[in-house]
């Protein structure tokens, strides 16, 4: 067995066993099989991994004592992100990534905000975007002055851009190469990957912890690469009346119970079409789950890694989609 890992995604090398992480075709290369595909030709083998061994990881991580840079992406803001301190007692700078996918009406200090109110209140919090080199220099100005030695780790979910910001700060600032694999599809990283910055900085990217509420986890490959938006979202509002509904890239359907004339602003991938009907003679997504939600002034209905929709007016709606898709009520960002 060689004691060789990819550099693309962290895992142990091995020539033995094709259907096993790790398979290469020689063990003088340097990346595995699955990130040479991904890297390539955009193929994706989905890998089943638990969050049990994820969590030994994070467990290993915390008794280091390093600094850690936990990523979070703008626009799915997952309500249990806190849950990360049931692992981690490390120092922590909390890193919000992806802002070029949000509207610029959109404050970063509404953001932060946000993150505060969930109980991110004595961490350093720091809104970027990889996309567009935002607020990366104030990002390593940060990382110097708090890193406790010369280890900083990179935590999060999957697909929160962890291995696209240590490969924009290797290329930004480092005079070594960096090949992590970047991938829309959840569970890329499959082990820890460490990346020399400069002589006195090692970055170490872990494994995404599976958000198993996420749509991603529930859809084919071609609409994970629709929902993950490429842009600025630009929102669509409608007005709706009760008795309408609208159906979002045909993943996601919401229907307007009761309430006065409303205005339901969508902010999601700018790929999804969204069609408004009569509820009462459409039959999409009736096969789906559906379940029933009281929103309130000034809050959004979120849809774990599709987006949200900000309802000016009080509503009941009811909202069909996976029964595994995780949706919820949250103030609103804007």
């Amino acid at each position: 067995m060689s004691d060789k890992f990819c550099i693309g995604c962290g895992v142990k090398l091995q020539e033995e066993n094709m259907a096993q992480d790790g398979y290469t075709t020689s063990l003088e290369n340097d990346i595995c099989l699955r990130c040479f595909r991904m890297k390539n030709y955009g193929e994706y083998q989905i890998v089943a991994k638990s969050n049990e061994e994820y969590i030994k990881i994070l467990k290993q991580i915390s008794s280091t004592g390093d600094l850690v840079l936990y990523v979070i992406d703008c626009l799915n803001i997952d309500e249990n992100i806190l849950k990360i301190r049931d692992y981690i007692t490390n120092p922590m700078i909390v890193v919000l990534n992806k802002r070029d996918v949000l509207p610029k009406s959109i404050k970063d200090v509404k953001l932060l905000g946000y993150l505060k109110k969930m109980g991110f209140s004595s961490e350093k919090m720091i809104v970027i975007s990889c996309e567009k080199n935002y607020h990366l220099d104030e990002l390593m100005a940060l990382i110097n002055k708090c890193k406790k030695s010369d280890e900083v780790y990179v935590v999060g979910n999957t697909n929160v851009g962890k291995s696209s910001l240590i490969n924009k700060l290797m290329k930004n600032y480092s005079v070594y190469p960096s090949s992590l694999t970047i991938s829309p599809m959840p569970s890329t990283t499959l082990d820890k990957v460490s990346v020399k910055l400069k002589d006195d900085l090692t970055i170490i990217d872990t494994p995404g912890l599976i958000d198993r509420g996420n749509i991603t986890n529930y859809v084919d490959s071609s609409l994970i690469k629709m929902i993950n938006p490429k842009k600025e979202i630009k929102p669509k509002t409608y007005q709706i009346r009760s008795g309408q509904c609208l159906v979002i890239g045909n993943v996601m359907r919401i229907d307007y119970l009761e309430g006065d004339k409303n205005s339901f602003t969508i902010f999601v991938s700018n790929d999804l079409k969204i069609k408004r009907y009569n509820a009462s003679k459409c039959e999409l997504l009736k096969d789906t789950s559906k379940s029933t939600y009281d929103v309130s002034f000034h809050q959004d209905l979120v849809v774990d890694g599709l987006g949200f929709i900000k309802i000016v007016a009080p509503a009941k709606v009811d909202v069909y989609i996976d029964m595994n898709v995780n949706v919820f009520i949250r103030d609103s960002l804007i």
